[in-house]
């Protein structure tokens, strides 16, 4: 007699060690008395279930499948949520506990390499199709990336955890104990208190030396001084993901599907509307017909289209949580957003919504590398000092940062990861992107720059082929200890200034153009300046001596990093850099962009489409800016937040 196959699938926990034991015929079983096989039984569900990285754990869920596995080419749900990110997962969770829901994902599982903090670097340099970090490169001439993923961004980021401000909350308009109980089911699920290595302990008082004042300890609260944060990376480094919040969903009622690329959400005609406004909530009027999502289309990687719709009922909705690119582009995929752009795409157009992609940002990143004369431990953000000017100043750390650790990211990315100048995004031939994202041409100077052919100081369009191999047979032939030391980096609130996302092309795979225009604004620009000014005060505090080199002046640290080809922006090389030009052409991204359906540009305080009604957008793309020193808190709060207001809103009468 076997074990029940069906029951071992469903198994608690994945505990199918302890299932196996316990439930073995008795002319099969271990002959130990009842008590000892159940002791047994559970040390050895214990071990198995620690042996499983999350992705296995992921994938041992029932209701999580590829899309070319899903047998059904139409079906029906209470809700559809397109996009399995750092806010469709808890959006997704939630909605599930009482409703049947269809979470899709184009993206895969999370890598096992992107669940350790030593691999930090590994996805990010992936630039292969199949990557789940897709990159992009901004009109501006700025590197950055997407998540193509489950769990999105939180698979790929620096894993700081910080809430929103008290005032960000209330110029939102959310219900604050509603934000506080969501805010701490995310941190039960996911966040740690970090281990301070003595790198980020000196960074914090030095922080506290150079003025970022007062000291707040522990908190994940966005007060003005320096504190400690939180992490998503548990205390042996591993990293928790949105896409763990899965775990805790109800499993009869969500249906994850990954590889689902979805090309565009379907509208019936339908009732009237008494004017086609697009700062008019659709459900409040009354006149001429309006669109009502009803469905979604998505295609599996094999190139089959599904469809799937949502079940009868005025209160069953479509909701984009595909990220700041991702739902702005299917908007306008689907026939909502500017009329003149869908038209010259060939899109029929269904609601003339002109803000649909606009109020882009991307708080801009300038960063340090600061060579460290004794050794230091890996460390990602722990430590950020909220300065009274607008800066954030916040670093990383470790000997071996940004060199990756498996042997098949080492083959990707020329053994360098995101740091190697041989990196190319798709699409560009002759002028080969040097990717360098947080590292300086310290690292150069000190161990014979010369041997690079001054990279940094090339042109773009003079970064051949045959000049990359050189500066990357350089790079491999440096002694390790070259890349000991650490980065402080400083990003801005805000911004103020602001681009717009539009498409290339109607292929939903594509990325669409985007435009940040970083430091259009001035004010953006005098924040850049006092966070420089922050940073140089503390490379020269006592706090930081041991970390620095005392023959390194603060002139020359920032020249050799200014001079690092970190994007695609013309470099102006002298002798006599204004903070203002070093913050321009040593521009970054932090990942942190937002905007394209602005709250009260495209969706209402419920987060519904103007327009249009059965269709919300609930996702980093709502916000005018960024909330805290880093969003992703907010983003899966947020998603949790509308999941209880959703759920709340359908048994309302």
């Amino acid at each position: 007699m076997a074990v029940d196959e069906g029951a071992l699938l469903f198994a608690p926990q994945n505990n199918r060690a302890a299932y196996v034991l316990l439930n073995l015929p008795a002319t099969m079983a271990p002959r130990l008395p009842r008590s000892a096989a159940l002791v047994l039984a559970t040390i050895l569900g214990f071990l198995c279930l620690v042996a499983l990285s999350d992705d296995e754990q992921l994938e041992n869920l029932r209701f999580v499948r590829r899309a070319e596995d899903y047998a059904s080419l139409v079906s029906h749900y209470n809700y559809i949520v397109i996009g399995g990110g750092t806010a469709g997962c808890p959006l997704a969770t939630t909605l599930s506990e009482h409703s049947r829901v269809l979470l899709l994902e184009r993206g895969g599982l999370p890598y096992r390499n992107m669940s350790s903090q030593e691999h930090f670097t590994d996805a990010l340099a992936d630039t292969t199709l199949a990557s789940p970090a897709q990159r992009f490169i901004s009109e501006d001439g700025v590197v950055n990336a997407r998540a193509r993923v489950l769990g999105g961004g939180s698979c790929l980021n620096a894993g700081f955890y910080t809430r929103a401000s008290v005032d960000y909350v209330r110029a939102a308009g959310w219900d604050a104990r509603l934000v506080n109980s969501s805010y701490r089911w995310v941190e039960r699920a996911l966040v740690s208190r970090p281990d301070v290595p003595p790198w980020q302990a000196a960074l914090r008082d030095a922080l506290l030396e150079a003025g970022v004042t007062p000291d707040n300890g522990f908190t994940f609260d966005h007060v003005a001084g320096t504190k400690i944060g939180g992490t998503i990376f548990d205390n042996a480094g591993q990293r928790h993901t949105a896409a763990d919040f899965l775990r805790h969903a109800r499993p009869t009622g969500l249906t994850v599907l990954l590889y689902a690329t979805v090309s565009r959400i379907l509208f019936r005609q339908q009732g009237t509307l008494h004017v086609q406004s697009t700062h008019t909530p659709a459900h409040s009027c009354q006149g001429s017909p309006y669109p009502v999502a009803y469905g979604v289309v998505f295609a599996d990687p094999l190139g089959v289209q599904h469809r799937v719709y949502l079940q009868d009922g005025a209160k069953n909705e479509v909701i984009l949580s595909a990220g700041t690119l991702g739902s702005p582009q299917l908007l306008m995929l689907s026939g909502v957003g500017p009329q003149a752009h869908l038209e010259a795409h060939g899109i029929q157009v269904l609601v003339d919504q002109p803000m649909v992609g606009q109020g882009v940002a991307d708080n801009p990143m300038n960063s340090v590398f600061i060579p460290s004369p004794v050794p230091v431990a890996l460390s990602l953000v722990q430590v950020v000092g909220i300065t009274r000017s607008g800066s954030f100043i916040e670093g990383v750390s470790g000997s071996e940062f940004g060199i990756p650790v498996s042997e098949g990211a080492r083959r990707l990315a020329r053994s360098f990861g995101l740091f190697s100048p041989q990196v190319k995004p798709p699409g560009f031939a002759a002028s080969i992107l040097c990717i360098i994202w947080w590292i300086g041409a310290s690292i150069l100077t000190m161990c014979s720059c010369m041997q690079t052919g001054q990279l940094g100081t090339l042109p773009p369009k003079q970064r051949t082929p045959e000049a990359l191999q050189r500066a990357a047979e350089a790079m491999r032939r440096l002694d390790r200890r070259a890349f000991r030391g650490g980065f402080i980096l400083e990003k801005i609130l805000g911004p103020v200034s602001s681009g717009h996302i539009e498409l290339r092309s109607t292929d939903p795979r594509a990325n669409p153009a985007v435009t940040f225009n970083y430091f259009q604004e001035k004010e953006d620009l005098d924040r850049c300046v006092q966070g420089i000014q922050t940073i140089e005060r503390v490379i020269q505090s006592r706090a930081f001596a041991n970390f620095t080199y005392a023959n390194a002046s603060v002139e020359s640290i920032f020249a050799d990093s200014a001079n690092f080809p970190v994007n695609l922006l013309p470099r102006h090389v002298n002798d006599s850099r204004t903070p203002e030009q070093y913050c321009r052409d040593t521009v970054m991204t932090i990942w942190h962009y937002h905007g394209g359906c602005q709250v009260g540009a495209v969706v209402d305080d419920d987060y519904r489409v103007f327009g249009v009604q059965r269709l919300r957008v609930i996702d980093s793309s709502t916000f005018k800016y960024s909330p805290g020193t880093n969003p992703q808190a907010t983003v899966m709060m947020l998603g949790r937040y509308m999941g209880v207001k959703i759920q709340a809103e359908r048994w309302r009468k």
